[in-house]
Protein backbone atom coordinates (compact mmCIF):
# COMPACT_ATOMS: atom_id res chain seq x y z
CA UNK A 1 0.00 0.00 0.00
CA UNK A 2 2.82 2.37 0.80
CA UNK A 3 4.77 3.22 -2.31
CA UNK A 4 8.29 2.11 -3.07
CA UNK A 5 11.38 4.19 -3.71
CA UNK A 6 12.39 4.85 -7.28
CA UNK A 7 16.11 5.55 -7.07
CA UNK A 8 17.89 4.23 -10.20
CA UNK A 9 20.74 1.81 -9.59
CA UNK A 10 23.89 1.46 -11.64
CA UNK A 11 26.13 -1.53 -11.24
CA UNK A 12 24.21 -2.86 -8.24
CA UNK A 13 21.54 -5.10 -9.74
CA UNK A 14 21.92 -8.73 -8.75
CA UNK A 15 20.14 -11.81 -10.03
CA UNK A 16 18.95 -13.73 -6.97
CA UNK A 17 17.59 -17.25 -7.53
CA UNK A 18 14.16 -18.38 -6.43
CA UNK A 19 13.99 -21.63 -4.50
CA UNK A 20 11.40 -24.19 -5.49
CA UNK A 21 10.11 -26.53 -2.83
CA UNK A 22 9.52 -29.20 -4.17
CA UNK A 23 10.90 -29.11 -7.79
CA UNK A 24 7.57 -29.57 -9.60
CA UNK A 25 6.69 -25.98 -10.45
CA UNK A 26 2.98 -26.53 -10.90
CA UNK A 27 2.52 -27.84 -7.36
CA UNK A 28 5.34 -26.08 -5.56
CA UNK A 29 5.60 -22.89 -3.64
CA UNK A 30 8.04 -20.43 -5.14
CA UNK A 31 10.36 -19.06 -2.47
CA UNK A 32 12.29 -15.84 -3.07
CA UNK A 33 15.04 -14.34 -0.88
CA UNK A 34 14.35 -10.85 0.41
CA UNK A 35 16.70 -7.95 1.05
CA UNK A 36 16.28 -4.68 2.88
CA UNK A 37 15.14 -3.74 6.37
CA UNK A 38 12.83 -1.42 8.27
CA UNK A 39 15.63 1.03 9.06
CA UNK A 40 17.45 2.62 7.33
CA UNK A 41 16.31 1.08 4.02
CA UNK A 42 12.59 1.32 4.76
CA UNK A 43 11.72 -1.54 2.41
CA UNK A 44 11.87 -5.32 2.03
CA UNK A 45 12.38 -6.15 -1.62
CA UNK A 46 12.71 -9.05 -4.03
CA UNK A 47 14.55 -9.33 -7.34
CA UNK A 48 12.35 -9.98 -10.38
CA UNK A 49 13.82 -10.63 -13.83
CA UNK A 50 11.63 -9.00 -16.48
CA UNK A 51 11.79 -8.60 -20.25
CA UNK A 52 13.72 -10.11 -23.17
CA UNK A 53 16.58 -10.22 -22.49
CA UNK A 54 15.77 -10.44 -18.78
CA UNK A 55 16.77 -7.48 -16.63
CA UNK A 56 16.63 -7.58 -12.83
CA UNK A 57 14.47 -5.12 -10.87
CA UNK A 58 14.28 -4.61 -7.11
CA UNK A 59 10.59 -4.59 -6.16
CA UNK A 60 9.06 -3.71 -2.79
CA UNK A 61 6.81 -6.60 -1.70
CA UNK A 62 3.40 -5.04 -1.14
CA UNK A 63 0.40 -7.01 0.13
CA UNK A 64 -1.58 -3.77 0.10
CA UNK A 65 -1.43 -3.33 -3.70
CA UNK A 66 -2.42 -5.46 -6.65
CA UNK A 67 -0.44 -3.80 -9.44
CA UNK A 68 3.22 -4.66 -9.95
CA UNK A 69 5.06 -1.79 -11.60
CA UNK A 70 8.49 -0.43 -12.56
CA UNK A 71 9.45 3.13 -13.57
CA UNK A 72 9.86 3.96 -17.25
CA UNK A 73 13.31 5.38 -16.52
CA UNK A 74 14.46 1.77 -16.13
CA UNK A 75 12.02 -0.07 -18.42
CA UNK A 76 11.21 1.06 -21.96
CA UNK A 77 8.12 -0.75 -23.28
CA UNK A 78 7.71 -1.73 -26.91
CA UNK A 79 4.46 -1.26 -28.77
CA UNK A 80 3.56 -4.93 -28.61
CA UNK A 81 3.87 -4.83 -24.81
CA UNK A 82 1.15 -2.24 -24.35
CA UNK A 83 -2.23 -3.36 -23.01
CA UNK A 84 -5.07 -1.67 -24.90
CA UNK A 85 -7.87 0.19 -23.16
CA UNK A 86 -10.47 -2.40 -24.25
CA UNK A 87 -8.44 -5.38 -22.98
CA UNK A 88 -10.01 -7.43 -20.12
CA UNK A 89 -6.81 -6.87 -18.12
CA UNK A 90 -7.44 -3.13 -18.26
CA UNK A 91 -11.01 -3.63 -17.12
CA UNK A 92 -9.79 -5.79 -14.22
CA UNK A 93 -7.27 -3.13 -13.18
CA UNK A 94 -9.86 -0.37 -13.23
CA UNK A 95 -12.35 -2.62 -11.44
CA UNK A 96 -9.87 -2.70 -8.56
CA UNK A 97 -10.08 1.09 -8.37
CA UNK A 98 -6.96 2.20 -10.24
CA UNK A 99 -8.55 4.20 -13.07
CA UNK A 100 -6.63 6.57 -15.26
CA UNK A 101 -7.83 9.92 -16.57
CA UNK A 102 -10.96 8.94 -18.47
CA UNK A 103 -10.96 12.26 -20.37
CA UNK A 104 -7.55 11.57 -21.89
CA UNK A 105 -7.56 7.76 -22.17
CA UNK A 106 -5.98 6.59 -25.42
CA UNK A 107 -7.49 3.46 -27.02
CA UNK A 108 -4.00 2.09 -27.60
CA UNK A 109 -3.05 1.95 -23.92
CA UNK A 110 -4.47 1.26 -20.46
CA UNK A 111 -3.70 4.16 -18.14
CA UNK A 112 -3.81 4.03 -14.35
CA UNK A 113 -3.27 6.30 -11.37
CA UNK A 114 -2.56 4.90 -7.90
CA UNK A 115 -2.41 6.82 -4.64
CA UNK A 116 -0.90 5.08 -1.62
CA UNK A 117 -1.63 5.40 2.07
CA UNK A 118 1.62 7.26 2.80
CA UNK A 119 0.79 9.98 0.26
CA UNK A 120 2.95 8.57 -2.54
CA UNK A 121 1.55 8.02 -6.02
CA UNK A 122 2.27 6.61 -9.46
CA UNK A 123 0.77 7.26 -12.90
CA UNK A 124 1.50 4.96 -15.81
CA UNK A 125 0.30 2.49 -18.42
CA UNK A 126 -0.35 -1.25 -18.15
CA UNK A 127 1.95 -3.54 -20.13
CA UNK A 128 2.66 -7.27 -20.48
CA UNK A 129 6.13 -8.79 -20.67
CA UNK A 130 8.04 -11.95 -19.85
CA UNK A 131 9.05 -12.88 -16.30
CA UNK A 132 11.93 -15.34 -15.87
CA UNK A 133 12.17 -17.61 -12.82
CA UNK A 134 15.19 -19.85 -12.12
CA UNK A 135 14.49 -23.59 -12.30
CA UNK A 136 11.17 -23.03 -14.07
CA UNK A 137 11.17 -23.61 -17.83
CA UNK A 138 8.00 -21.59 -18.36
CA UNK A 139 8.53 -17.86 -18.77
CA UNK A 140 5.06 -16.40 -18.38
CA UNK A 141 3.92 -13.09 -19.78
CA UNK A 142 2.51 -11.15 -16.83
CA UNK A 143 0.85 -7.73 -16.60
CA UNK A 144 2.55 -4.88 -14.76
CA UNK A 145 2.66 -1.13 -14.86
CA UNK A 146 5.21 1.16 -16.46
CA UNK A 147 5.13 4.24 -14.26
CA UNK A 148 6.04 7.55 -15.89
CA UNK A 149 5.12 9.93 -13.05
CA UNK A 150 5.94 9.01 -9.44
CA UNK A 151 5.46 11.02 -6.26
CA UNK A 152 7.15 10.15 -2.97
CA UNK A 153 5.31 9.95 0.34
CA UNK A 154 6.10 10.62 3.95
CA UNK A 155 9.03 8.80 5.58
CA UNK A 156 10.74 8.52 2.18
CA UNK A 157 14.03 6.65 2.63
CA UNK A 158 16.54 7.83 0.02
CA UNK A 159 18.84 4.93 0.93
CA UNK A 160 16.38 2.36 -0.42
CA UNK A 161 17.51 0.72 -3.68
CA UNK A 162 13.96 -0.25 -4.63
CA UNK A 163 12.84 0.30 -8.24
CA UNK A 164 9.11 -0.40 -7.99
CA UNK A 165 6.44 -2.60 -6.43
CA UNK A 166 5.47 -6.28 -6.52
CA UNK A 167 1.69 -6.31 -6.05
CA UNK A 168 0.59 -9.18 -3.82
CA UNK A 169 -2.98 -8.44 -2.77
CA UNK A 170 -6.16 -10.21 -3.91
CA UNK A 171 -6.79 -8.18 -7.08
CA UNK A 172 -7.15 -9.88 -10.46
CA UNK A 173 -3.97 -8.34 -11.89
CA UNK A 174 -1.80 -9.07 -8.85
CA UNK A 175 1.36 -11.14 -9.26
CA UNK A 176 -0.07 -14.10 -7.35
CA UNK A 177 -3.49 -14.03 -9.03
CA UNK A 178 -1.87 -14.07 -12.47
CA UNK A 179 0.52 -16.92 -11.57
CA UNK A 180 -2.41 -19.01 -10.40
CA UNK A 181 -4.51 -18.20 -13.46
CA UNK A 182 -1.65 -19.37 -15.71
CA UNK A 183 -1.13 -22.57 -13.69
CA UNK A 184 2.38 -21.64 -12.50
CA UNK A 185 1.13 -22.12 -8.94
CA UNK A 186 -1.94 -24.04 -7.84
CA UNK A 187 -3.01 -22.03 -4.78
CA UNK A 188 -3.45 -18.33 -4.08
CA UNK A 189 -1.29 -18.20 -0.95
CA UNK A 190 1.35 -15.62 -0.01
CA UNK A 191 3.72 -15.65 2.95
CA UNK A 192 6.62 -13.50 4.07
CA UNK A 193 9.17 -13.73 6.86
CA UNK A 194 10.87 -10.37 7.51
CA UNK A 195 14.00 -10.42 9.63
CA UNK A 196 14.70 -7.64 12.12
CA UNK A 197 18.34 -8.12 11.14
CA UNK A 198 17.53 -7.50 7.48
CA UNK A 199 16.48 -9.80 4.67
CA UNK A 200 14.06 -12.69 4.88
CA UNK A 201 11.95 -14.65 2.43
CA UNK A 202 8.76 -14.48 0.39
CA UNK A 203 6.77 -17.47 -0.80
CA UNK A 204 3.82 -17.74 -3.16
CA UNK A 205 1.81 -20.84 -3.98
CA UNK A 206 0.96 -24.19 -2.44
CA UNK A 207 1.54 -24.34 1.33
CA UNK A 208 -0.20 -27.56 2.46
CA UNK A 209 1.88 -27.68 5.63
CA UNK A 210 5.15 -28.29 3.78
CA UNK A 211 6.42 -24.76 4.32
CA UNK A 212 5.26 -23.85 7.81
CA UNK A 213 3.87 -25.92 10.71
CA UNK A 214 0.21 -25.02 10.12
CA UNK A 215 -0.96 -26.45 13.43
CA UNK A 216 1.18 -23.93 15.32
CA UNK A 217 0.10 -20.93 13.27
CA UNK A 218 -2.33 -18.44 14.82
CA UNK A 219 -5.15 -18.25 12.26
CA UNK A 220 -7.82 -15.56 11.90
CA UNK A 221 -10.58 -15.48 9.24
CA UNK A 222 -10.17 -12.80 6.60
CA UNK A 223 -12.69 -10.01 6.91
CA UNK A 224 -14.27 -8.18 3.98
CA UNK A 225 -17.03 -6.30 5.79
CA UNK A 226 -15.39 -3.45 7.71
CA UNK A 227 -12.69 -2.21 5.34
CA UNK A 228 -13.81 -0.05 2.44
CA UNK A 229 -11.96 -1.98 -0.26
CA UNK A 230 -12.30 -5.66 -1.02
CA UNK A 231 -8.66 -6.45 -1.83
CA UNK A 232 -6.96 -5.47 1.43
CA UNK A 233 -5.89 -8.28 3.74
CA UNK A 234 -7.81 -7.70 6.95
CA UNK A 235 -8.26 -9.96 9.99
CA UNK A 236 -11.17 -7.75 11.00
CA UNK A 237 -11.38 -5.87 14.28
CA UNK A 238 -9.04 -6.18 17.25
CA UNK A 239 -8.96 -4.91 20.81
CA UNK A 240 -5.73 -3.10 21.70
CA UNK A 241 -3.91 -3.91 24.94
CA UNK A 242 -0.82 -2.39 26.56
CA UNK A 243 1.05 -4.55 29.06
CA UNK A 244 -1.96 -6.93 29.15
CA UNK A 245 -4.35 -4.09 30.06
CA UNK A 246 -7.06 -2.94 27.66
CA UNK A 247 -6.70 0.64 26.49
CA UNK A 248 -10.46 1.01 26.84
CA UNK A 249 -11.44 1.62 23.23
CA UNK A 250 -13.83 0.04 20.79
CA UNK A 251 -12.28 -2.67 18.59
CA UNK A 252 -10.17 -1.22 15.77
CA UNK A 253 -10.26 -2.29 12.11
CA UNK A 254 -6.89 -3.69 11.04
CA UNK A 255 -5.14 -4.28 7.69
CA UNK A 256 -1.88 -6.22 7.16
CA UNK A 257 0.30 -4.35 4.65
CA UNK A 258 3.88 -5.36 3.83
CA UNK A 259 4.22 -2.26 1.65
CA UNK A 260 4.05 -0.05 4.74
CA UNK A 261 7.36 0.30 6.57
CA UNK A 262 5.77 1.37 9.83
CA UNK A 263 2.52 0.62 11.64
CA UNK A 264 -0.22 3.26 11.51
CA UNK A 265 -2.96 3.75 14.10
CA UNK A 266 -5.90 6.09 13.61
CA UNK A 267 -6.53 8.97 16.02
CA UNK A 268 -7.89 7.36 19.18
CA UNK A 269 -5.73 4.18 19.16
CA UNK A 270 -2.64 6.25 18.36
CA UNK A 271 -3.22 8.78 21.14
CA UNK A 272 -4.00 6.01 23.64
CA UNK A 273 -0.85 4.10 22.66
CA UNK A 274 1.39 7.15 22.96
CA UNK A 275 -0.17 8.05 26.32
CA UNK A 276 0.38 4.52 27.66
CA UNK A 277 3.98 4.34 26.44
CA UNK A 278 4.86 7.76 27.84
CA UNK A 279 3.27 6.80 31.15
CA UNK A 280 5.37 3.67 31.29
CA UNK A 281 8.53 5.71 30.72
CA UNK A 282 7.83 8.30 33.44
CA UNK A 283 10.05 6.55 35.98
CA UNK A 284 12.95 5.93 33.57
CA UNK A 285 15.91 8.08 32.61
CA UNK A 286 14.78 8.39 28.99
CA UNK A 287 14.17 11.92 27.69
CA UNK A 288 12.04 12.85 24.72
CA UNK A 289 14.18 14.27 21.93
CA UNK A 290 13.75 15.59 18.40
CA UNK A 291 15.04 13.21 15.71
CA UNK A 292 14.56 13.65 11.93
CA UNK A 293 13.89 9.94 11.51
CA UNK A 294 10.46 9.72 13.20
CA UNK A 295 8.05 11.98 15.12
CA UNK A 296 8.42 10.52 18.64
CA UNK A 297 11.89 9.61 19.96
CA UNK A 298 13.83 9.35 23.22
CA UNK A 299 17.48 9.55 24.18
CA UNK A 300 19.30 7.76 26.96
CA UNK A 301 22.33 8.64 29.03
CA UNK A 302 24.41 7.30 26.15
CA UNK A 303 23.62 6.48 22.54
CA UNK A 304 21.77 3.24 21.90
CA UNK A 305 23.18 0.76 19.41
CA UNK A 306 20.11 -1.46 19.08
CA UNK A 307 16.61 -1.93 20.46
CA UNK A 308 18.05 -4.62 22.75
CA UNK A 309 19.81 -1.84 24.69
CA UNK A 310 16.54 -0.20 25.68
CA UNK A 311 13.65 -2.66 25.23
CA UNK A 312 13.47 -3.40 28.97
CA UNK A 313 12.10 0.13 29.50
CA UNK A 314 9.09 -0.54 27.25
CA UNK A 315 6.08 -2.84 27.55
CA UNK A 316 4.47 -5.08 24.95
CA UNK A 317 1.31 -4.30 23.03
CA UNK A 318 -1.25 -6.94 22.11
CA UNK A 319 -3.94 -7.14 19.45
CA UNK A 320 -6.76 -9.47 20.49
CA UNK A 321 -8.84 -10.66 17.54
CA UNK A 322 -11.10 -12.89 19.64
CA UNK A 323 -11.26 -16.71 19.69
CA UNK A 324 -7.92 -16.66 21.56
CA UNK A 325 -6.16 -15.20 18.50
CA UNK A 326 -3.62 -12.69 19.81
CA UNK A 327 -0.79 -10.91 18.02
CA UNK A 328 1.97 -10.04 20.48
CA UNK A 329 3.80 -6.80 19.69
CA UNK A 330 6.93 -6.69 21.86
CA UNK A 331 9.08 -3.53 21.89
CA UNK A 332 11.24 -4.98 19.11
CA UNK A 333 8.17 -4.85 16.87
CA UNK A 334 7.35 -1.18 17.38
CA UNK A 335 10.70 0.54 18.07
CA UNK A 336 13.76 1.42 16.00
CA UNK A 337 17.16 2.84 16.97
CA UNK A 338 18.27 5.58 14.60
CA UNK A 339 21.69 6.58 13.32
CA UNK A 340 21.67 9.28 16.02
CA UNK A 341 21.51 6.70 18.80
CA UNK A 342 17.94 7.52 19.79
CA UNK A 343 15.05 5.08 20.16
CA UNK A 344 11.91 6.01 18.19
CA UNK A 345 8.32 4.84 18.06
CA UNK A 346 7.58 3.00 14.81
CA UNK A 347 3.82 3.41 15.24
CA UNK A 348 2.69 6.53 13.40
CA UNK A 349 -0.49 8.61 13.36
CA UNK A 350 -2.59 7.52 10.39
CA UNK A 351 -4.42 10.82 10.09
CA UNK A 352 -5.49 10.14 6.48
CA UNK A 353 -6.77 6.63 7.21
CA UNK A 354 -10.03 5.16 8.45
CA UNK A 355 -8.40 1.86 9.39
CA UNK A 356 -5.20 0.75 11.14
CA UNK A 357 -2.20 -0.66 9.26
CA UNK A 358 0.09 -3.37 10.60
CA UNK A 359 3.33 -2.64 8.76
CA UNK A 360 6.72 -4.29 8.35
CA UNK A 361 8.06 -3.21 11.73
CA UNK A 362 5.31 -5.14 13.53
CA UNK A 363 5.48 -8.19 11.24
CA UNK A 364 9.22 -8.75 11.70
CA UNK A 365 10.56 -12.13 12.90
CA UNK A 366 7.39 -14.03 12.12
CA UNK A 367 5.98 -15.74 9.07
CA UNK A 368 2.79 -13.98 8.03
CA UNK A 369 0.57 -16.03 5.72
CA UNK A 370 -2.23 -14.73 3.49
CA UNK A 371 -4.22 -17.84 2.54
CA UNK A 372 -6.80 -16.81 -0.03
CA UNK A 373 -7.89 -20.40 -0.60
CA UNK A 374 -9.11 -20.82 2.98
CA UNK A 375 -9.85 -17.11 3.46
CA UNK A 376 -7.60 -16.80 6.51
CA UNK A 377 -4.58 -14.88 7.78
CA UNK A 378 -1.96 -16.44 10.01
CA UNK A 379 1.32 -15.73 11.80
CA UNK A 380 3.98 -17.69 13.65
CA UNK A 381 7.25 -16.55 15.23
CA UNK A 382 10.35 -17.72 13.39
CA UNK A 383 14.01 -17.13 12.58
CA UNK A 384 13.50 -15.09 9.44
CA UNK A 385 17.19 -14.29 9.08
CA UNK A 386 18.16 -17.93 8.57
CA UNK A 387 18.32 -19.40 5.06
CA UNK A 388 16.07 -22.45 4.67
CA UNK A 389 17.87 -25.58 3.54
CA UNK A 390 15.53 -28.41 2.60
CA UNK A 391 12.42 -26.74 3.96
CA UNK A 392 11.19 -23.44 5.26
CA UNK A 393 10.05 -25.51 8.26
CA UNK A 394 13.64 -25.25 9.53
CA UNK A 395 12.91 -21.61 10.39
CA UNK A 396 10.34 -22.62 13.00
CA UNK A 397 12.08 -24.91 15.53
Amino acid sequence: MAAAMWAPIAGFLLVLPALLLPPAASSAAMVFPLHGNVYPSGRFFVTMNIGVPAKPYFLDIDTGSDLTWVPNQLYEPKGQNMVRANDPLCAALHEDGWSGDGNHMLPTQCDYEIKYADGASTIGALIVDQFSFPRIATRPNLPFGCGYNQGVGENFQQTSPVNGILGLDRGKVSFVSQLKMLGIITKHVVGHCLSSGGGGLLFVGDDDGNLVPSSRVTWVPMSRSNINTKNYYSPGSATLYFDRHSLGMNPMDVVFDSGSTYTYFTGQPYQATVYAIKGGLSSTSLEQVSDPSLPLCWKGQKAFESVSDVKKEFKSLQLNFGNNAVMEIPPENYLIVTEYGNVCLGILHGSRLNFNIIGDITMQDQMVIYDNEREQLGWIRGSCGRSPTKSVMSLFP
